[in-house]
This record gives C-alpha cells, sequence and structure tokens, in this order.
C-alpha cells in the first residue's frame, strides 16, 4: 500500500487539515489554546467599483464564534 493511499479518500487541503487538528489536539492547554486561536481565519469581501475598493465586509463577525467542524471524515 502506497504512503499516499488518503489521495483516494479525500484532497490535500482536507488531509492538512485533519493532520493540523491532531497536533493542536497533542498540546498541552496553553500552547493549544495558542495554536487555535491561530488557526481561526477570518473571510472578508470587498467591492470595487471603477478601481477602488470599497469597505471590507467580514462574513463572520467578530462577535459570533465560528461553528467547530469536526475533522472527521
Amino acid at each position: 500500500m502506497s504512503s499516499a493511499t488518503w489521495r483516494s479518500v479525500f484532497s490535500y487541503n482536507k488531509y492538512t487539515q485533519i493532520a493540523a487538528q491532531a497536533v493542536r489536539q497533542s498540546l498541552n492547554d496553553s500552547p493549544r489554546r495558542a495554536a487555535e486561536a491561530r488557526g481561526l481565519t477570518a473571510l472578508r469581501y470587498q467591492k470595487w467599483e471603477d478601481g477602488k475598493g470599497g469597505e471590507q465586509v467580514l462574513l463572520i463577525p467578530d462577535n459570533e464564534t465560528p461553528v467547530k467542524k469536526s475533522a472527521a471524515v
């Protein structure tokens, strides 16, 4: 069996997401919290008109906490 058998099951992005989650869960409490905070991303969009960017809008505002998803496949 090849070392890359995961390719037939899920994409590389999903593979790295699962691996990162496993590493975060293996850390002690304070380093784990710091790693989880770095793992959160904010998605923004900005409408451009006539070569000028408008206001950036967060898709998940800061006051809402994102829903944690399981890394299980």
